[in-house]
């Protein structure tokens, strides 16, 4: 019975292992690149491939990569370069990259109708930059792995993880001092390395704006 089961959980694990390179061979073919093989300092903590996002439940069957468009690539590779040169001990976490609109309508699906509806793109009317491959959602962790504190978590989708009120939110005790810092550290690290921020979600940083996109990039099926 134990040779059974130990059989049975590594053909588990052999299966999980080819569906995630399934996954990264797609994005492989649409043209995308694994920014976390260019450069293993990064970590990777992909939550919408675990239910530990904003819809309660995985939408990618499996993935290991990081992938990007070459161009959004580059950028955050370079933004690693930086906080590794200003603090060797920290480094860029990568929560989600390249989407595919498959991804994108079943995520669309899952929140319409609710009061998350306003935090997915409508692939409807073209999706998002992650359908590009030109955004990252990411944070910093430390040394030990675990992520710096900026106030609220991925995915919380409070007053909290807006970047226009952070001085308020200080004052009001909703962050503190340390994660308002915190947040300006990894702003400035991004913006150095050519990408823009969002005004409601801190982790969210896009490597152009949608109208470039659209002009410049296809969207990944």
């Amino acid at each position: 019975m134990k040779r059974f089961i130990g059989f049975l959980s590594v053909f588990i694990f052999c299966l999980q292992v080819g569906i995630a390179q399934n996954l990264d061979q797609y994005l492989a073919s649409q043209g995308l690149v694994d920014v976390s093989a260019m450069d293993t300092t990064l970590r990777v903590d992909l939550r919408y491939a675990t239910p530990d996002n904003i819809m309660g439940e995985a939408v990618y069957e499996a993935i290991a990569g990081v992938w990007l468009h070459p161009d959004a690539a580059e950028k955050l590779l370079k933004a690693q370069r930086l906080l590794k040169a200003r603090l060797p001990h920290y480094s860029l976490v990568v929560y989600d990259a390249a989407r595919p609109m498959s991804v994108q309508e079943k995520m669309w699906n899952l929140v319409r109708g609710t009061d998350k509806t306003n935090y997915v793109s409508n692939p409807a009317n073209g999706g998002g930059l992650h359908n590009y491959g030109m955004a990252v959602d990411l944070s910093i962790v430390d040394k030990q792995g675990h992520p710096i504190s900026m106030g609220c978590g991925f995915d919380y989708f409070g007053i909290e993880a807006h970047i226009n009120q952070e001085e308020e939110l200080v004052q009001s005790g909703k962050i503190t001092q340390e994660e308002l810092s915190n947040r300006l550290l990894l702003r400035t690290i991004m913006r150095e390395s050519g990408f823009s921020t969002v005004l409601y979600e801190w982790w969210h940083f896009n490597a152009c704006s949608r109208s470039y996109a659209r002009e410049h990039y296809p969207v990944i099926p």
